[in-house]
């Protein structure tokens, strides 16, 4: 099992989630611990090379957690949101792609 290290303010943006989100993403994350896939993900390659995104919905909206589990060492969470639209916002992105630099990316 590869450890999950989070990057910048991802692991604080998760905690203000709804707990049923938070739980959500912490289901889809320790999946890709273990080698596998989160059930409903979508690559970044916006982000960078192995970037996905995980998605969880519930009644008040839509969450994201955008990750790259590419290195040997660990999954890296690069940015956590709520999506305010149906686009994800570019500062997002950009925020994510940042981070992504940060790990050698």
């Amino acid at each position: 099992m590869k450890p999950l290290l989070f990057l910048g303010s991802s692991q604080d943006d998760i905690r203000v989630m709804p707990a049923a989100v938070r739980h959500a993403l912490g289901i889809e994350l320790m999946r890709v611990q273990f080698g596998g896939e989160p059930t409903d993900f979508k690559p970044m390659h916006i982000v960078g090379a192995g970037a996905c995104e995980v998605r969880v919905r519930d009644a008040r909206g839509a969450y994201r957690a955008i990750y790259v589990a590419r290195f040997a060492d660990a999954v890296y969470v690069l940015h956590a949101f709520q999506k305010k639209s149906q686009k994800t916002a570019k500062s997002d992105l950009e925020l994510a792609a940042k981070r992504y630099k940060l790990i050698g990316g």
